[in-house]
C-alpha cells in the first residue's frame, strides 16, 4: 500500500484507463462521493456501477496541477480534457480524498460543469 497521495495519483491513472476494478479497490467499502448537484454515491458496488454506466464523462485524461496533503485529506487541482455527450470538453476541476485506514473513505469534486 503506498502513501495517499501516491493512491490519489493512482486514482486518476485508473480513471483514464477506465480500470474500474483497480479503481474502487483504492476507496473503502463504505465510500461515499459527492458531486454539487448531483446525488451523492453511497458504496463501493454503487461506485462501480457509476463509472461502468453512468458517468457523463464518456472519455479522456486528466492533467494534474497541485496536490496538497493536509493529514488524511489530498487535495488536486487539475484539468480533465475529453468527451461528454458526444462532446469535446475541457475543464478544471478540484477534488479532495479523505482517508481512512490507507483507503478513500469520501470525495469531492467540484467543477464548473453541471455534471461529472
Amino acid at each position: 500500500m503506498g502513501t495517499p497521495e501516491s493512491t490519489v495519483r493512482e486514482y486518476y491513472d485508473l480513471v483514464d484507463a477506465e480500470a474500474y476494478e483497480e479503481l474502487v479497490a483504492l476507496f473503502a467499502a463504505d465510500v461515499r462521493y459527492e458531486r454539487p448537484g448531483q446525488d451523492a454515491i453511497e458504496g463501493r458496488n454503487a461506485l462501480h456501477a457509476f463509472y461502468r454506466d453512468q458517468r457523463p464523462l464518456e472519455e479522456g485524461t486528466h492533467e494534474i496541477h497541485d496536490v496538497v496533503v493536509d493529514g488524511r485529506t489530498i487535495a488536486v487541482r487539475g484539468t480533465f480534457s475529453g468527451t461528454q455527450h458526444g462532446e469535446t470538453v475541457a475543464f478544471d476541476f478540484a477534488d479532495f480524498h479523505e482517508f481512512e485506514d490507507g483507503k478513500i473513505r469520501r470525495r469531492y469534486t467540484f467543477t464548473d460543469r453541471d455534471e461529472v
